[in-house]
């Protein structure tokens, strides 16, 4: 009976260890939850980190914006128009040259021979002229005497109107010596900057080679050719009628500004497979910065909106009810504030009604925010600082 007792006391001892660990930690648990939910309900609202603007009031440029391509204002393929050798070369390859600069002599000898013999024949065939007119004369006067036939007379007038025709035959082929002879010498037909050499000294040409000698093209001025959608064309055509507008040219990463100009045209027509029409601007090109074929962002100024109300684009909410925005209150707390937008210039928005001007914005963290959060600022910057990257296109908001 002894053995028996002691054996089950032995099993019951661990059960009970067990069935107390197993009722007592989940009370535990309990009570250590309910002392989280007791501290959380004493803490005070949650501060949410944003980022700020201040809303400004100044000027607001209009900009409309396109790619465009950069075309010399003058391209000239210099070629011979006679034929022989090339003498000389008087240009360096990337020279600056004026209108009328000698650029390659052709050999003139041959040409200068040519015209040695055309004035040779002008001079045989002066002094027969002459000698046929003093026969004319000879036979008019003894015409009426009867000494000679009015046959001879007519036959020598015909003859001294032969001579004559040689004579100005003459005249023509000197002319065209003299102008052989001057093609010899190419100059410059444009101002410009001379490219590659194309043909070196020593080679023959010709007159009906397909490669030039040289080419020059101008670069001052210079034209840009770009494009805008056709919805477009009519504000921009509008303000043209105002006043000369102002074009910009911005490398291809649109950051770097190369420089400024004038709108001179928009094209005559649309292209119906893109939906866009040309538009040509021309720039002084002073130093340089454009360069044929160059690709360019274009932004073309078409007005500045005075004393504006502007806030960053990301400022702006849209939900159900509108557009939106978090504005600051003195408790650095938001109120959501109904807005109406004026137009969208880039990264940054015109309001026409709902914010004025000193008033600080929300810009970056208004996924977490609601009517009254509290918020701490991340950042306190003014509007320039949030608006310094150039426009893009000016995008008009209805009321």
């Amino acid at each position: 009976m002894n053995f028996r007792k002691h054996a089950r006391i032995r099993i019951l001892i661990p059960l009970g260890i067990c069935l107390l660990i197993a009722f007592g930690l989940p009370g535990c648990g309990n009570v250590g939850s309910r002392a989280n939910a007791s501290k959380k309900g004493f803490q005070g609202p949650q501060i949410v980190p944003v980022s700020v603007a201040t809303v400004e009031r100044r000027d607001l440029p209009v900009y409309v914006t396109g790619l465009g391509s950069v075309n010399a204002f003058n391209t000239v393929a210099v070629k011979s128009r006679v034929d022989g050798q090339l003498v000389r070369v008087a240009f360096r390859e990337g020279q600056e040259v004026k209108k009328g600069d000698l650029l390659v002599v052709i050999d003139p000898r041959p040409y200068q021979v040519a015209l040695d013999q055309a004035q040779a024949t002008l001079l045989k065939d002066q002094s027969q002229l002459k000698n046929a007119q003093l026969d004319l004369q000879r036979y008019n006067g003894l015409v009426a005497a009867g000494v000679v036939s009015h046959q001879q007379v007519d036959t020598q007038e015909a003859l001294v109107g032969q001579l004559e025709g040689s004579v100005h035959a003459d005249q023509a082929a000197i002319e065209n010596a003299k102008l052989n002879l001057t093609y010899c010498h190419i100059t410059a037909p444009v101002d410009g900057r001379i490219g590659l050499r194309l043909v070196d000294t020593g080679n023959m040409v010709h007159a009906n080679d397909a490669n030039p000698l040289l080419v020059i093209t101008q670069l001052q001025p210079i034209a840009v050719i770009f494009t805008l959608p056709e919805d477009s064309l009519p504000v921009v055509a509008q303000h043209m009628r105002a006043g000369t507008l102002r074009v910009e040219a911005y490398s291809r990463d649109d950051r770097t500004k190369l420089a400024s100009g004038n709108l001179l045209t928009i094209d005559n027509q649309i292209d119906q497979s893109t939906g866009t029409g040309k538009l040509k601007a021309i720039f002084d090109n002073r130093e340089h910065d454009l360069w044929p074929n160059q690709f360019v962002n274009v932004r073309l100024l078409l007005e500045v909106r005075k004393d504006s109300t502007v806030v960053p684009a990301a400022a702006v909410q849209r939900g159900p009810q509108g557009t939106f925005a978090y504005v600051i209150k003195g408790n650095n707390t938001v109120e959501v504030r109904p807005v109406t937008l004026a137009l969208t210039q880039g990264n940054v928005t015109a309001i026409a009604q709902g914010i004025a001007p000193g008033e600080v914005v929300v810009t970056d963290g208004q996924d977490k925010l609601q009517n009254g959060s509290k918020v701490a600022f991340r950042n306190r910057s003014n509007l320039n600082a949030e608006t310094e990257p150039h426009p893009r296109a000016a995008t008009a908001v209805e009321p």
